[in-house]
């Protein structure tokens, strides 16, 4: 069963199979010198599921979602995705950084969105979606060709596959990057706050874009300050605050009956905002 077409009860309520856990968080600590940002983040999210993460500036929302993709390193705990510890190595119960080699493979598996686009200037968006399949994977040209223009196709840009990220608008760009992480055909897609860089016009198209990734079942966990997609579209609604997850709540609880006092503070302010 797909899991994004069942309700957010449903995912929650079913019995666990460790198999559907694509991500496992336990006890991730995290340190910039003497500033403490993540205190024991604990979470599990399970195939299918789209997971939402809010909380004010600073609260550890992305530093998170990098520590997942090993793009920051975590000082204490354990990050798993599919299985695998991710980053290090594990020998007599103690933590080894693990080979950049190996890092780099684990990578591949996890798709990730930023805030600006990052695309290569140089190339055009054809270019930069067969980039790392071709380099990295190791896929023929004429493969990666194909897969490229249906991923450009799905993301609404058949017709700008040889317009270069100059010559297209933000939100075109950010569904270039989009279609470029979905050509490594991960298991997990991040997104870090995908639209705050765009003019509001341009917000829906890259929403609309998630959406249909949702509906298609991927696994996602998505840094965003767009309460409408989190409604709409999220299984999970989680609270980030002071480096800790203060609230794990299906929607429709968070944006009626929030149980913490900080998800309180949050929804009261969006609604007099």
């Amino acid at each position: 069963m797909n899991t994004a077409s069942r309700s957010p009860c449903d995912v929650r309520n079913a019995a666990v199979d460790e198999r559907d856990v694509i991500v496992r968080a336990q006890s991730v600590e995290k340190w910039f010198g003497g500033n403490q940002v993540l205190k024991g983040v604990d979470l599990d999210v399970r195939r299918g599921e789209v997971v939402v993460l809010i909380g004010a500036s600073g609260s550890g929302k992305t530093t998170f979602i990098r520590c997942i993709n090993h793009l920051e390193t975590i000082d204490a705990g354990r990050i798993y995705v599919n299985g695998q510890l991710i980053g290090y190595r594990e020998k007599n119960g103690q933590l080894r950084t693990a080979s950049e080699t190996n890092t780099a493979r684990q990578r591949r598996d996890i798709g990730m969105v930023f805030q600006r686009f990052n695309l290569f200037p140089h190339l055009t968006a054809l270019g930069n979606v067969i980039e790392a399949p071709i380099h990295v994977k190791k896929v023929s040209r004429a493969e990666a060709i194909e897969t490229g223009r249906t991923l450009l196709a799905r993301v609404g840009l058949a017709d700008k596959e040889n317009a270069y990220p100059g010559q297209l608008s933000g939100g075109q760009q950010q569904r270039v990057a989009i279609a470029r992480a979905l050509a490594m055909k991960p298991s997990l897609m991040l997104f870090d706050e995908p639209t705050s860089a765009l003019d509001p016009e341009m917000v829906g198209e890259v929403l609309e874009v998630m959406k249909e990734l949702a509906r298609d079942g991927m696994t996602m966990i998505v840094v965003t300050h767009e309460m409408g997609f989190a409604r709409e579209v999220a299984h999970r609604v989680i609270m980030m605050h002071d480096g800790r997850i203060v609230e794990d709540s299906p929607p429709d609880v968070f944006f009626t009956a929030p149980r913490h006092e900080r998800s309180r503070a949050f929804i009261a302010k969006i609604i007099n905002s």
